[in-house]
């Protein structure tokens, strides 16, 4: 049976030079505070990879509190949810992601983001879908305070 889920992650600003988005680096005035890379629209996906076949989410699979998860690439997590799925039966199908952000701008990096993600699913690019928007400086994200992501996973047994 095909089976769909929903993720959301949000990380605050802090100190750096870049922030990871969809497992594309991306310069920006300041970076996202994370154990791993920082990358909430590949933690979003991942959470509603999981969800879709009730496996908890990222926090259960790559603790903050392990040494071993420090500083894990985004793009990496993909690989590890999707040997998660197949080892209960599932593949992934599609996802569609919205990134939440006043800054830094979007959609100049949505090409690479769709083809990274793609990649770590081990999907064809057109099953990837990534779209950001702003929230016209309204609340945490529009006061520029970090970057939140929501996504929609469907995924089908193998």
């Amino acid at each position: 049976v095909i089976r769909v889920g929903h993720g959301y992650d949000v990380h605050r600003f802090g100190d750096g030079d870049h922030v990871w988005l969809g497992g594309v680096r991306i310069a920006h005035a300041r970076g996202l505070i994370a154990h791993s890379d920082g990358d909430v629209l590949i933690h979003a996906l991942c959470d509603a990879l999981l969800g879709a076949v009730a496996l908890g989410d990222i926090g259960g699979l790559f603790p903050d509190t392990s040494d071993e998860w420090a500083g894990l690439s985004g793009h990496r997590m993909l690989q590890l949810v999707r040997t998660r799925l197949e080892s209960v039966g599932y593949v992934p199908a599609q996802c569609d992601s919205t990134l939440i952000a006043q800054a830094p701008r979007i959609a100049p990096h949505v090409p690479a983001m769709r083809a990274r993600i793609a990649d770590g699913l081990g999907v064809e690019v057109g099953a990837v879908n990534v779209k950001a928007t702003t929230t016209e400086r309204l609340g945490p994200m529009g006061r520029e305070e970090g970057i939140a992501a929501h996504a929609v996973a469907v995924v089908m047994p193998l």
